[in-house]
Formats: structure tokens, sequence, C-alpha cells
């Protein structure tokens, strides 16, 4: 057994061995024995971890020293970047506060962190990155690595997998913005050296033409040579991978203009051909002119990029940084992460609510919009549900932490919107088909159109077949081909977020487009799911309170809906409170026992005849009526005798009928499918104006119902709420769950409504339709502008209108088509959900 070190001091604190915080062995009520000690705890959380497994945090690691230190009684403890470091003295305490780098460098084997893990920090290294944390690519999702870097397929940056408050400013884009701005910076002279003649300005001739031709190759070899070098670096990494992307076009085309320009500078007798006074032609304006505008494309996609993750960001910035947990009578705040389940919370007026949890002590009201997209806050007391990064109204009230971490509702929100903006949709595949191809045509163009001008075209030949065949490789833009889909796709996903419509993958959201069925089931969906009390209907002679105080007397004692709907209707209503004995329950029939002393039942009229109990024609008609009415209505005996009937009802969602009137005018066929009796079932359905209606179907029902549906052709969506819709779900073009659903429902779900309102399913259609049709726009635009720009860079306009186009023109266009395909995806975010 291993050794642990003991308190030598009296003065040594009791320390929670979990969390670190000091605890009064007297007072605390959570402690446990191990190895014949005692130890205490702030929290059941804490002591559940440390009775899991107590080897993990008996001691600690001194970092200075490497001396084992016994966590329950340490004096000196500090918290570094979020974890506890434990100390044998206050000498090594204070060593370690003036240099903790040194002390946390991988070789230090520190282990001393929370729940006994180490974290440890490379030199330098300007944040925490999490162990497990992925990068991938916005372009081709599949590429996953453990570290930043630049995707082996298109050359793109990857980015973080899981968006991160801490993440920071982009470390590519800044690098971007400061090479942008050199670039442009000596690329202004550049140009006004080397074309100033062409507009009346006398720069070259004040310098004179073979110092003006090394003034040129000065300052376009810093912007070419180090600017550009991120650029040449993706170049190689497509020839090395085997995958021609842009940058195989830029790089070819940079690196062309560039080495003929050098060429010609310093080994001019090696260019057949002499132009004008100083020799052959140069292309170092068009190099560094090429190399800035590309960047300027880069930084203004990488700011478009940062702004798709705003929706991830928003909803991360919920949470609030801190939480005051209960403890001991007072409150202590302490960082968000070192939350456990089981911590006692208090959440003050105005704050927002930490994670998930129940209200144990208090009531408020609560705005959960962020969330939900519904504007009203909802009433929370003892026993309801909270959710992390709500935010609390004017009460104040105490919860209890039963979900922290990744495990909250936000966490999994941000994380499946994530994974959600990464996916790929089936409208891609034609642009990956095309992107196969792309490149290779591209450089077979240029090298044709290279041939075409050095056997066709006028002379100076070698210069215009060298303007020609850079201008094919810069203008071609594979990347507006590649960004056209998963920009508006991650948009979409982010803006429906907001507005509490998460989308599961891309493939859902394309599906929803086309969708021209809609099957909705009933409780849950298109009913509140909350059974209330309804009427209270007496028999000549019998008072309606005494009714409804036999009826919940039998039903307190049941654990079904409807008996919670008659108990909490019949306190809201002051009915006197009678004992019952000798309860038993007769499976789907009823109730029966006894109320005062005498015998009493409540149920449908099956029991009443297999009890003998008489029910009267006048009774048994207003038991019929109330159904058809779409209300449950239960019977209810005392002493033998019929004495009245129960109303419950399942109130219909409010602005249903608005919802499914504004699908129907979309042309939307819908279908309502429910396990109910077909009374309640056609009653529902003509409140809701519905005319086809399926009741009694069990989940396979339901199941082999959507099958033929898809079978005739139809396109068919599915929303549901319960355990029992999730073979629905799952068979459906796409699935729809409702927010307060069961958790499998939405796992089975493409689409969850977190609001749980009908109107949620308009904005989900619109969102879904406004996503399709501008990803058709962006590669309409993107497969227009390479068609018309390849062509045209090649020269086919020249025997026409005698004019060719500048490499310096093409990489504009280049830039431009990249910037227009995500500016136009961008305009998502104001696509209009609600009208």
């Amino acid at each position: 057994m291993a050794q642990h070190t003991h308190p030598t001091s009296d003065a040594a604190p009791t320390r929670d061995p979990v969390c670190g915080m000091v605890v009064d062995m007297d007072k605390t009520a959570h402690k446990s024995a191990y190895e014949g000690r005692a130890f205490g705890f702030c929290c059941n959380g804490c002591k559940t971890k440390f009775d899991a497994d107590p080897e993990l945090y008996l001691s600690a690691t001194d970092p200075v020293c490497g001396m084992k230190v016994d966590r329950a009684t340490a004096q000196h403890m500090v918290k570094h970047e979020g974890t506890r470091q434990y100390f044998c003295s206050a000498g090594c305490k204070a060593k370690f506060e003036a240099e903790p780098a040194k002390f946390l460098a991988p070789s230090a084997g520190n282990a001393s962190g929370h729940g006994g893990h180490a974290h440890h920090h490379g030199a330098g290294a300007s944040e925490d990155v999490p162990d497990d944390a992925k990068w991938t690519c916005p372009m081709h999702p599949e590429i996953v690595k453990d570290s930043p870097g630049d995707c082996p397929l298109c050359g793109m940056a990857l980015e973080p997998m899981v968006a991160s408050l801490d993440d920071g400013p982009n470390p590519e884009l800044v690098d971007f913005t400061r090479r942008l701005w050199v670039s442009a910076l000596l690329s202004v002279p550049l140009m006004l050296i080397s074309m100033g003649p062409m507009i009346g300005l006398p720069f070259r001739t004040w310098l004179g033409e073979g110092v003006a031709r090394w003034v040129e190759f000065a300052l376009a070899t810093p912007v070419v040579l180090w600017a550009a070098l991120p650029f040449f670096r993706r170049f190689w990494s497509s020839l090395r991978n085997r995958s021609p992307n842009m940058w195989t076009l830029i790089g070819l085309g940079v690196g062309a203009a560039y080495l003929f320009s050098v060429v010609s500078l310093l080994f001019p007798q090696l260019i057949p051909m002499q132009f004008g006074h100083g020799g052959p032609p140069l292309y170092f304006e068009a190099a560094s002119v090429i190399i800035t505008l590309v960047f300027v494309g880069q930084v203004l996609e990488l700011r478009a990029r940062d702004a798709t993750g705003k929706a991830i960001r928003a909803l991360l910035d919920l949470a609030p940084k801190t939480a005051l947990r209960v403890w001991e009578g007072k409150d202590h705040e302490v960082p968000l992460e070192e939350v456990e389940a089981g911590d006692w919370l208090r959440v003050k007026p105005g704050g927002s609510v930490p994670v998930d949890g129940v209200v144990v002590e208090g009531e408020s009201h609560v705005d959960e919009s962020m969330l939900t997209g519904e504007a009203a806050p909802v009433r929370k007391g003892v026993d309801d549900p909270v959710t992390g990064g709500t935010i609390n109204g004017q009460g104040g009230f105490v919860m209890k932490a039963t979900h922290v971490g990744s495990s909250t509702r936000l966490s999994q929100i941000v994380a499946l919107v994530g994974k959600a903006q990464r996916s790929r949709a089936p409208i891609q595949a034609l642009a990956d088909q095309v992107a196969g191809w792309f490149v290779p045509l591209v450089v077979a163009v240029a090298v044709l159109a290279f041939g075409a001008w050095m056997v066709f075209g006028p002379d100076p030949k070698l210069s215009f077949a060298t303007v020609a065949a850079i201008s094919v490789l810069i203008i071609a833009c594979p990347c507006a081909l590649g960004l056209a889909t998963p920009m508006s796709v991650m948009v979409s996903i982010g803006r429906g977020a907001r507005d509490g419509v998460l989308v599961k993958d891309a493939a859902a959201l394309e599906a929803l487009s086309r969708v021209d069925t809609l099957v909705i089931d009933k409780t849950g969906t298109l009913t509140e799911g909350k059974p209330e009390l309804g009427h209270v209907i007496g028999m000549p002679g019998v008072d309606e309170g005494f009714v409804l105080a036999v009826a919940a007397a039998l039903e307190r004692h049941s654990e079904h809906p409807i008996a919670s709907a008659i108990t909490k209707g019949a306190e809201a209503r002051g009915a006197r409170e009678y004992e019952s004995t000798g309860f038993s329950s007769v499976t789907g029939l009823g109730i029966k026992g006894e109320v005062g002393g005498r015998p009493a039942l409540v149920g449908n009229p099956a029991l009443f005849k297999q009890e003998g109990v008489a029910v009267e024609p006048k009774l048994a008609e207003l038991l019929q009526q109330q159904a058809s009415q779409g209300r449950t209505a239960v019977l209810v005996a005392h002493e033998g005798r019929a004495i009245g009937l129960v109303t419950v009802a399942d109130a219909v969602k409010a602005g249903a009928r608005e919802a499914l009137e504004a699908l129907d005018r979309e042309g939307i066929r819908v279908v309502m499918a429910t396990g109910d009796a077909p009374g309640t079932a056609e009653a529902v359905g003509k409140e809701l104006g519905l005319t086809d209606v399926r009741a009694g179907l069990s989940p396979e029902d339901k199941h082999e119902m959507i099958e033929a549906l898809r079978k005739e052709g139809r396109v068919v969506a599915f929303a549901g709420d319960g355990i029992n819709d999730a073979p629905a779900l799952a068979a459906a073009d796409v699935g729809i769950a409702m927010g307060g659903g069961a958790d499998v429902a939405i796992e089975s779900a493409g689409i969850t409504l977190l609001g749980g309102e009908l109107s949620g399913l308009l904005k989900a259609r619109r969102l879904a339709k406004g996503a399709i049709r501008n990803i058709k726009q962006n590669l309409g635009f993107a497969f227009g502008y390479n068609a018309l720009g390849i062509p045209v860079a090649a020269g086919v306009l020249y025997p026409v209108t005698g004019w060719l186009l500048s490499p310096m023109i093409g990489a504009a266009a280049m830039a431009l088509s990249s910037v227009s395909v995500i500016a136009n995806a961008l305009r998502l975010n104001a696509e209009k959900l609600d009208g």
C-alpha cells in the first residue's frame, strides 16, 4: 500500500482532497473514510469522485522539489491557470509563484492538477490548449489533426473543431494582415515605377531605365520571397500531396512571373527578343500585385470565416464565467469549471444560470429566449429544471447542479452546431467532382494558351504568351467552387441556432428544403403534453367539489399523468382532502380503493361494469360528448354508485393552427399521427383544421406509415418529441424533434426546435429553403466566373477586341470571386424566418 504524508502541524487545515477547499469537519455533511482516515468534502460531487478512486486524490507532487504532499492537510496551495498546485513548504510555493513556467515544463513531471491530471505547458505557449483539441478544414471536414496547420488538400488554415471564448484573435489573420500591409507598401511604388509612364507619371524617366529595373527587383523580392512564403509553402504541399488546388495555380503563376523577370534582369541574352531600350520585359509588378491582391482576398475571407463562428461564440458567451457555490450557509464565488454535479448554487436576480440543474429554494421567472427563441419568461419554482446560459428575472433562487461542463445542454448545443457547420450537403458533390479535375485542366489551358500565342500570336510572341499563361493560372479560382456550399451551410446553421433551430447536419437542411409532407405527432408536439384538469360534473344532488375530492383522494396514489393532472387541479381549486385506503390499480381500467371508509372507483366504463356499478345513460352520454371534444373523461363512484365524472384535457399549443395553415400555404401536406383514441384525435384534428388524422398508431405503425409515404415518392419530415417517436424520426427523410422532448428523440432527429413551438417548424423550413437557394447562387456564380474568366484570360477576345487580360486584373478578379461567395453566404444572417 502506498505511503502518504500525514499532517505534522496542529495548525494544518483540513482540505477537500478533490477541489482543495478548506472544510470544517464538524459542520460538513459530506464525509468519507479511507485507510483509517476521515476526509471532509465541500459537496457531494467531490465526495462521489473521491469514493470512486481515493488513491487519485490522496497526494500530489510538489512541482518544485518533487516531494509527495498530502492533499487533505496541505498548508501551501496555489491555483495556476485553472490547475491546483500543492507544495511541501512556503519556500517551494514562493519559487513556483516567481517562475511557474520553469516548473511546469514537461520534464518537471507535474501531476498535481485537479483530479491528479498533469497539465504540461510548452515553452512560450500563449494559451492552455486542451489535450483533446482537434483542428479541421472548413472545406474538407474529413481532415482532422491534433494541432494547427494547413489542410493537405486545399492549403487552407485548419480551424478548431470546438469553438472557445478563449480562442483569441485568429493567428493566421494577424499574420496575413501584417504581410498584406508590407506587400501593399512595396507594391504601390513598384506600380508607379513600372506602369507610371502609361498614365503620364515620369518616375521611370527620373530614375533611368537601368536603375528602374533594379528598383523593381528590390521592391518585388521581399514581397515574393518573404510575404508570399505561406503561399509557396502551400504550393509545395499541394505538389507533395498530389492534391492540386488554388495554391498550385498561384504558385505556378507568381513563380513564373518572378523567375522570368529575374532571368530577364540578370541574363537578358537568354531571352531571344529585346523590347524597348532597357531589355526584355519584366513582370515584377505583376508578381507583387498578384500577391497583394491574394492577401486582400485571404484577409477578407478569414474575417468572414471568423464571422461565421460568432453564432457559436455568442452561445458560449451565455454562460457566466463564475458561479456562487452555497456552502456552510455562505456564498463562495468559484470559477465555472470548478462547479461539480450536486453543488448548490445561488442565482441572483438578473444573473445568468451557470449550469443545468433543478431549483431547490426560491422561485423566479427565467428568460430562455437565447436558447429557445421564445420571448416570454418561464416561471421556475422548486423541482423545476433550469438550463445553463438562461437569464434569471427579478427573483432569486438556489439550484442544485445536475449537468456541468461538456454535459450541459448549452455545451451540447455548441458541439452540435459546430459539427453541423462542418458537415457536407449532398448538393456539394457536384462541386467536389469538378474540383478534382479543375486544377489540371487549368494548367493544361495555360500551357495551350502559351503554345497558341507562341505559334499564332503577334510579336513580341513571348511577351504575349507569358502574360496569357500567367493570367489563366491566376484568374482560375477553385476556392470559389470549394467555398460555395460550406460557407452557406456554416452561416445558415449559425443563423438557425440564434432562433432556436438546431440543425444536426447539412443533409438534413437540404432534405427539409425539399419536404412536401409533414407527419406530426399529437401529444407534446401539437398539444402541450401536460394534461390539465378540465370539467368536473356531478350527478343530480351530488356536489362537484365532492366528486373532485373523491377522485383526487384515489389518484394521489397513482403515477399516471392523468392522475397528476387531477390531483394538481384539485389542489389548485381548493378541494377537500380525503384519506384513501386499500388502493389498487387495475391496469388499463382505473383505480379502486376506499375513501372515508367507503368503497370508491375512478376509471372507465369497463371498470364500473367489472365492479357492478351502474352508469346512468345521461352520464354515459356526457362521457361520449367530452371525448368527442378531445377531452379524456373518467367516471367517479362512491358507496357503490356513480356520482359524476372528471375530465382532463391536453391543450393545443398556442399558435399551432396558424403555423399549420402557413405550412399548408407553402404546399406541405400535414398528417397527424397519434397513439390516442380516434375520438380524441379527431377532435384535436378538427380544432387544428387537419383533415388527415391517423389514430391508434404504435411506434411501429408510424414507422411503416412513413415508409409507405416515401414509397409514394413523397419527401417526408416527421416531427415528434417522445421516446416512441424515435423510430419514425429516424425513418423520415428528415426528423424534427421538439426541444423539450426525450433525449432519444432529439438524437434521432436531424433538426431540433429548442423552443418546442410549432412556429419553429416554419422557421426551420424557411431557413432550409434560404440556405439551398444561397448555395445554388454561390455555385452558379463560381461556375460562371471560371467558365467566363479562364477563356478571357487565355486571350480568346484578342482577335476581336485586341484586348488581353493583365495578370494583375486576373488576381483581383480571383480574390473578388472568393470574397463574393462569402459575402453572399453572409446575407443568410439577415434571412427573415418569422414572416
